[in-house]
């Protein structure tokens, strides 16, 4: 894959690995987010990323140099490979040399920082108080927080959807794939020699193939921890989720091992009716990247056919209580030896009067977690909307895609869950990114190798030495 992504850009590629993304909002009032400050208060902050690619930083310095003529103090940026994050971190902490502000840190990054007590939670939580918490998607604030504390600010999020053609299910009379019952029924009516009706990951050792099972079971009540962090993935809920996965696949999708390339391939090539892939492909669906476009029988004569015709489904109901699904959100975070109030300064005019700007570097992978300044505003959404998909590019986001697609795609982060982030610690959930048990157990069961109920038994006890080995 290219070299802005990789799927997925460090993001999907390792728990210790941060997405990158600096967002910003407005205060409530509409006021000035960066007030009037004296430059002789400090000599300047500093900013974590691991954002390394040349344009991006040029253009994150740029908002920076902003928020400094603006009245803040300057700001250093730092960018961090994504696999030193952890050791930089660690060696940082020891010398009493951490940055005031992580940038673009990943949910289970936070629970790091946390559990090493490097956060100050009353900054993050003073800058979500007087930006508006009611401004803020209310599931983003959950997933950020623990106990009461605010661990961090979120500022964007991605999504895995289940991508399907409108197109086709409309010929067919059939409705939108949300539920187990209806992507069932869908796969079923649409698989054929030519048309696979459902193609999603089942290689072993990638956490693409986690991602997207987890996609598919979070909708069905199925979890990799409880509430008191004990595992519970060899609970019934996961042994069905798991049998639905491996029926898909077995029944109706298409043959051998399949990956991030050969999901996205099929999509693309017109030879799946539904495909389980991230907000990531927004460009590439659209045709805007050279190295993968759509190439379907009618994307020949009319490029833009695939975008017209795909629907997206966020959250997807099995037997659980409510549609859930797979989803990052990219945050900011204090550190307890920042120079709080300039840190909290910047931390609010990204989230605010440099929001959109940030939000343009990527908007496939960074939709708003914020919608407006205000509660039922809409500025920041709106603006998402109608930004370029290609850096340097034309064509907005709105002029691509139908209105009902985008919608669904700025709701989807009400309906975003993550195994072990609420009501647990959250650090299994980054140990097990190394080993990957439950992608083992996808893989062994859609390869015939192992009934549902054998692998996640096996993958839980794998789980439970992880936990083990952490000290729990």
């Amino acid at each position: 894959m290219n070299r802005r992504r990789g799927l997925g850009k460090a993001v999907l590629a390792a728990a210790v690995s941060l997405a990158t993304g600096f967002l910003v909002g407005c205060t409530p009032d509409g006021g000035p987010s960066v007030p009037r400050i004296d430059a002789s208060d400090s000599s300047g902050i500093t900013v974590w990323t691991t954002d390394t690619l040349p344009d991006r930083v040029a253009k994150t310095k740029v908002i920076l140099k902003n928020f400094a003529d603006a009245g803040g103090v300057q700001v250093d940026l730092v960018s961090i490979p994504a696999h030193r994050f952890s050791q930089t971190l660690t060696s940082s902490a020891a010398s009493g040399d951490l940055p005031d502000i992580i940038g673009g840190i990943t949910l289970g990054n936070v629970r790091t920082v946390a559990a090493a007590n490097l956060i100050d939670t009353d900054a993050n939580a003073r800058v979500v108080s007087r930006l508006g918490e009611g401004t803020w998607s209310p599931r983003s604030l959950e997933l950020t927080r623990e106990g009461g504390r605010q661990l961090a600010v979120p500022g964007s999020s991605w999504q895995q959807v289940l991508y399907y053609r409108k197109d086709l299910f409309a010929k067919a009379g059939l409705r939108v794939p949300d539920t187990y019952g209806a992507i069932k029924a869908a796969a079923e009516r649409l698989h054929g020699p030519q048309l696979a009706g459902f193609a999603a990951a089942n290689k072993a050792g990638q956490l693409f193939t986690q991602q997207s099972f987890q996609h598919i079971a979070q909708g069905n009540g199925c979890e990799m921890t409880d509430a008191r962090n004990r595992v519970s993935f060899d609970s019934p809920q996961c042994v069905g989720a798991l049998r639905f996965y491996r029926d898909l696949l077995k029944n109706h999708s298409l043959p051998g091992l399949q990956d991030t390339g050969t999901v996205r391939t099929a999509y693309f090539a017109g030879k799946a009716a539904m495909a389980v892939w991230p907000t990531f492909m927004l460009d590439e669906l659209a045709g805007l990247r050279s190295d993968a476009r759509p190439n379907c029988p009618e994307c020949s004569a009319d490029p833009g056919f695939l975008a017209r015709n795909t629907g997206v489904v966020t959250g997807i109901l099995g037997a659980g209580d409510a549609h859930a699904h797979f989803g990052e959100v990219s945050s900011w975070t204090i550190t307890k030896d920042s120079d709080t109030e300039h840190a909290r300064q910047l931390v609010e005019y990204l989230m605010s009067d440099g929001y959109a700007d940030w939000l343009a570097m990527a908007p496939e992978e960074r939709l708003p977690v914020r919608a407006g300044k205000a509660v039922d505003s809409t500025e920041y959404a709106d603006a998402w909307r109608s930004m370029p998909l290609a850096s340097g590019g034309k064509e907005s986001l709105e002029k691509i895609f139908q209105q009902d697609f985008l919608s669904g795609l700025l709701e989807g982060v009400k309906e975003i869950k993550q195994w072990g982030i609420v009501g647990a610690r959250g650090d299994l959930t980054g140990a097990a990114v190394h080993e990957l048990p439950i992608a083992r157990a996808v893989n062994e069961v859609t390869v015939g190798q192992a009934d549902p109920g054998a692998a996640v038994r096996k993958a839980a006890a794998s789980l439970r030495g992880i936990q083990a080995s952490m000290g729990h």
